[in-house]
């Protein structure tokens, strides 16, 4: 490149930032509060059978383990704790439930049949993770 082609490309204006670093910025976010979640959970005791467990009827973020209990993990990263909390519509648990199942229907239990719960971690910056356990039930 010549003097002249760097001092040209040099004074053309910046390109204007695309919607797409925002939708990148919370991707990155929502693995992260995966990733927190994920290690508030082995400090517990669980231990991760599955992470972004991909089914049919959605993805479940978390599957965990701990004693005969698998839990099934919504984790919700938002700016607050009660943004993040709000976030988890009927919609979703619907959703959540469905796709537990589906798992549950692809494991082969040799021992006895363990117990389920769904649960949800909630992330914000500057807070504590908060862990609800049996946040929603599958009557609901």
């Amino acid at each position: 490149m010549t003097q002249s082609a760097i001092t040209w490309a040099l004074d053309m204006p910046a390109p204007k930032k695309r919607h797409a670093s925002k939708n990148r910025r919370a991707y990155i976010f929502g693995l992260e509060a995966e990733q927190i979640a994920a290690a508030l959970l082995r400090l517990k005791g669980y231990r991760i059978l599955s992470e972004r467990f991909k089914t049919p009827y959605g993805e479940i973020d978390l599957i965990a383990k701990r004693g005969n209990t698998i839990i099934f993990v919504e984790v919700k990263g938002r700016s607050n704790l009660a943004s993040a909390a709000w976030a988890i519509t009927p919609h979703q648990q619907r959703r959540i439930i469905a796709a537990a199942e589906f798992w549950r229907s692809q494991q082969p239990f040799t021992e006895q049949e363990p117990d389920y719960r769904f649960d949800i971690i909630l992330i914000a910056p500057g807070q504590h993770p908060q862990h609800i356990e049996n946040a929603f039930l599958i009557s609901q």
